[in-house]
């Protein structure tokens, strides 16, 4: 390390926090939302108030306390020029929005949202409070970009509750896709270069959810279930997604990679069927089969399932591309909770937690767009991006579905409005 990479670092740091500076109206907690930031970004064991006031020279967490807790600034504003930082050193045509959740292990009653429910980070049900995040990802790099705290019926029908817990008043219950929905809109009112929207089942089954990005004319590959009910046509019904890939002949399946793993390339077999009906002009929807090359334990091929919309020339390897992009945000949430904090916070109050997460995510991001100006990051970027067709190359051509439908079996109509 050279005392160029310290200065450029801090010079990073101070770009940054020129952008949120006029979010705190006064100087002492500029000052320690700056300090609260650096304790994120340093070497300390558990990133709490207590800690990061000791990395900060302070005798006690108060002055960190007070930030999350009093002090006036408003988060959402703060997530804003968060977002519109990531974008202007990480944006790329290429770029993909990414919706999902995760769980903070909590204990007691009094943490704003928390409840005994399902936690796909610990991959049960437990005690614990669960967030709903949007990261940006692109070829440069990936940041998450806004999160909102999901709050139960049980909380809202709770209002002393609520109140106790700083949950303000005027808060309604929203589902995790509803939420999802909020900050996609968020982004794409900003205009950010992205041109695709990936997720998982608990969003993907939403039809709302896919209706509301194919009015905003962007692109999604979304995770369903194998019972997800794909509409057929006029006296056709409607038959499940499994049903319809399990007609797929062995011809319809291609070895394709959807990104790089820890352990390489990640290789799956890949089918895809056209939708014929319903798209507007110049759009097309497809249902995508993806199956592991090894049985599980059960000595099945396990087979996931995505809907997707999008120009009608997108290619499969597109298609795959933006499927394969959902691993990125398990990353974001990885090294954002490693390096960053993310989960590290002693806080109960609603507004408190939006706090802390939106700093921690400003720390995260700083990490990713410092990595991304890293001359060999640069270097490596420019030389894939010089072999990249130009964008209306890559979707000009007509495109060729590899897999097809039976005939036996009648083509679905429009994916919105298919049984959730």
């Amino acid at each position: 390390m050279t005392s160029d990479d310290l200065q450029a670092w801090a010079a990073g740091l101070d770009a940054l926090f020129a952008r949120v500076a006029g979010r705190f109206g006064r100087v002492e907690p500029r000052r320690q939302a700056r300090a609260y930031v650096t304790g994120l970004l340093a070497p300390v064991e558990r990133k709490n108030g207590w800690q990061l006031a000791e990395a900060a020279g302070d005798s006690a967490p108060d002055r960190m306390q007070r930030l999350l807790n009093s002090a006036r600034w408003d988060a959402r504003q703060v997530r804003a020029d968060l977002r519109a930082y990531v974008v202007d050193n990480l944006g790329h045509r290429d770029s993909v929005l990414i919706v999902d959740e995760t769980g903070f292990l909590k204990k007691g009653t009094g943490s704003a949202g928390v409840q005994r429910q399902y936690s796909g980070t610990a991959g049960r049900t437990e005690n614990c409070q669960l967030g709903v995040f949007l990261a940006y990802a692109s070829p440069l790099g990936r940041a998450l970009i806004d999160a909102e705290l999901y709050l139960p019926k049980s909380w809202l029908g709770d209002r002393p509750r609520c109140r106790k817990a700083g949950v303000p008043d005027e808060a309604g219950f929203a589902t995790k896709p509803e939420l999802a929905r909020q900050m996609l809109a968020r982004a794409l009112e900003a205009g950010p270069p992205v041109g695709w929207v990936t997720a998982d089942e608990a969003y993907g089954m939403d039809s709302k959810f896919r209706a509301f990005l194919e009015q905003r004319g962007v692109g999604y590959v979304v995770a369903v279930p194998k019972s997800q009910v794909v509409a057929a046509g006029a006296g056709c019904g409607g038959s499940r997604a499994d049903t319809l890939v399990a007609g797929a002949p062995p011809e319809a399946w291609k070895r394709l990679s959807c990104g790089d793993g820890a352990k390489g390339p990640r290789l799956y077999d890949w089918a895809l069927a056209t939708v014929h009906a319903g798209a507007e002009p110049g759009c097309r929807r497809w249902l995508l089969a993806r199956r592991s090359l090894a049985p599980n334990g059960r000595g099945e091929l396990e087979i996931a399932y995505y809907l997707c919309h999008g120009p009608a020339g997108t290619t499969v390897e597109e298609l795959v591309r933006v499927a394969g992009a959902r691993w990125a945000i398990e990353e974001c949430f990885a090294s954002a909770k490693n390096e960053t904090g993310l989960d590290h916070y002693q806080v109960r109050r609603f507004d408190a937690w939006h706090r802390h997460i939106t700093l921690a995510m400003l720390a995260h991001a700083y990490l990713a767009v410092t990595a991304a100006h890293a001359p060999k990051a640069q270097e490596a970027w420019s030389a894939s991006h010089s072999r990249r067709p130009p964008l209306c190359q890559a979707q000009a051509g007509r495109f060729e579905c590899f897999s097809t439908v039976p005939p036996s079996i009648c083509l679905p109509e429009p994916l919105t409005t298919s049984p959730v």
